[in-house]
């Protein structure tokens, strides 16, 4: 078939696919597609028809006009559709009614007015990075079947590494599926870096270990210890000050108290950025303490890490560069589509070390080319998903200062939020002073409640004020945030901003809109 008669491809595809006549009578299906001899038209006219859906969904997605959530309560959808899964295939014009209803539902994290998630916005070119590595549908663990991306992971976490501030990029790293894993690789690489002999002979075989972070930190940490064998109870919680940031001078009296029971203190995890207030940890003061005591020092800058793009707001991460491990999770403040952490270590070769298995199957010792890309077996994973196109092409794209000039102005949009709730009526502030990082966190008050005695019955009611407008916001589709109660404060409104798309006017909007959802609580 000569398709270079046509001006427009697309048509001659439909309309041959138009004349292609079922198989036996049956409706076309997936048998007609690649590799499907004669599949071609077929296959070019059905992701033709997907495109569409997904250009449509996309122009949609960035409209301040259109819902950034159609909400049905989880039964209504389970009765509303056929979910069911079945022994004959569906039809292809089906499978693109699937596809329409799963994006109908969707909820639009490009929206101008998601405030929901770290993780928000939708950058073209990463989606396009996205379209691509799906395509290639290739695994990470040797060069030999995926020689580009192993490359470009190779290229792109030396450059991080160089900006965390480590001399000439020097040592290893890996992206993992999100920032609780790579959290959990830095505990078990720490662990190992102690007591190597772990690996082989396991827990019992060493002392009793304990881990230190802040009150404020993420549940991975904890997660991890779980995960690990070394238990929940070993990971000791450390007071923060009223700004969210670990204090020092407690972590040292902790790390004291635990060598006099007999314990083994191996990591300090301290958070650039933490999820609820948004507070950087004093990272030199901790680092000095961890290089007294000998313990690994951990930056869980999963939020935060974005921030070393900045000129203006990377100083908040002063002291990362003595870190022996750091998170970074790009799928949040710089856009990158999810998924996209890196887990970046200073010493080169201990993540080989500590995960290593040799399978010989996989990391044959005599190919004929350098095994040092070979990066699998450092991994904990078999099969890891090529994430890493997505963030090096952005930053082909955009360059370092495209990154910059995003977290600048989303620095400068929580600032906006705040001078303009911080005198407001019917808005309180949880933490005083202004944000730290996108975080800006406040209760909304309703008028029912601003002359009453601040006492249990008025934080009993106050505490409902949250939940009650986040329900409302999804049910009208308008915009989103999250609550959280933190401590002995209830519920509060969490606002955290890293949309690329969010302007003034969504700030505007969202102020108004809780006050307008609230007023009558």
């Amino acid at each position: 078939m000569n398709l270079s008669a046509s001006s427009n491809p697309s048509e001659t595809f439909y309309a041959e696919w138009q004349c292609i006549k079922p198989i036996n009578g049956l409706p076309r299906n997936h048998r007609h597609l690649l590799p499907a001899s004669d599949g071609e038209l077929a296959t070019l006219s059905f992701l033709q028809d997907v495109m569409d859906i997904l250009l449509q969904y996309l122009v949609t997605n960035f409209d301040r006009s259109t819902k950034v959530i159609d909400f049905h309560y989880p039964n209504e959808l389970l009765q509303e559709y056929n979910w069911d899964l079945a022994d004959q295939p569906q039809t292809l014009e089906e499978i693109l009614s699937n596809c329409r209803i799963a994006l109908k539902y969707a909820i639009k994290t490009g929206h101008p007015r998601y405030f929901n998630q770290l993780s928000t916005g939708l950058d073209m070119v990463g989606l396009a990075a996205d379209w691509l590595t799906s395509t290639a549908n290739t695994n990470m663990f040797t060069y030999e079947i995926a020689p580009v991306f192993v490359l470009l992971e190779y290229v792109t976490l030396r450059k991080m590494r160089e900006i965390i501030g480590w001399p000439g990029g020097a040592g290893d790293g890996i992206f993992s599926p999100g920032g609780a894993i790579s959290n959990m690789y830095a505990m078990l690489i720490a662990r190992f870096k102690m007591f190597p002999e772990v690996k082989e002979k396991g827990m019992a075989a060493i002392p009793r270990l304990v881990a230190f972070t802040s009150e404020h930190s993420h549940f991975s940490v904890k997660k991890g210890a779980a995960a690990l064998g070394i238990g929940t109870d070993s990971v000791i919680l450390i007071r923060c000050d009223d700004r969210g940031k670990m204090i020092p001078s407690d972590l040292e009296r902790r790390i004291v108290e635990a060598k006099q029971k007999g314990f083994v203190p191996f990591l300090v995890s301290a958070t650039a950025g933490t999820t609820v207030y948004g507070a950087f940890d004093p990272l030199i003061a901790i680092a000095d303490i961890c290089k007294k005591y000998k313990i690994w020092m951990h930056v869980d800058g999963a939020w935060g890490g974005g921030l070393l793009m900045s000129r203006k707001h990377k100083w908040k991460l002063n002291g990362v560069e003595r870190a022996n491990s750091v998170t970074w999770n790009p799928h949040k403040m710089m856009g990158v589509p999810l998924q996209c952490s890196a887990l970046l270590v200073r010493e080169e070769g201990l993540m080989q070390s500590c995960n290593q298995m040799h399978a010989s199957y996989l990391f044959q010792q005599d190919k004929h080319y350098d095994l040092s890309y070979d990066t699998g077996d450092k991994a904990l994973q078999c099969g890891r998903h090529v994430d890493v196109f997505k963030l090096w092409l952005m930053w082909r794209a955009k360059g370092t200062v495209g990154f910059e000039a995003h977290i600048d102005k989303c620095l400068e949009l929580a600032e906006y939020l705040y001078n303009k709730i911080k005198n407001r009526e019917g808005f309180e502030l949880v933490i005083e002073g202004k944000p730290q990082h996108t975080n800006v966190c406040f209760w909304y008050v309703p008028p029912s409640l601003r002359n009453m005695e601040d006492n249990e019955e008025r934080m009993n009611r106050l505490s409902k004020v949250a939940p009650v407008i986040k329900a409302r916001m999804m049910e009208y589709g308008t915009t989103m945030v999250s609550y959280q109660p933190l401590g002995d404060k209830v519920n509060f409104f969490r606002m955290v901003i890293s949309n690329p798309a969010a302007a003034h006017q969504d700030i505007d909007f969202l102020i108004e809109e809780i006050e307008r959802l609230g007023q009558d609580l």
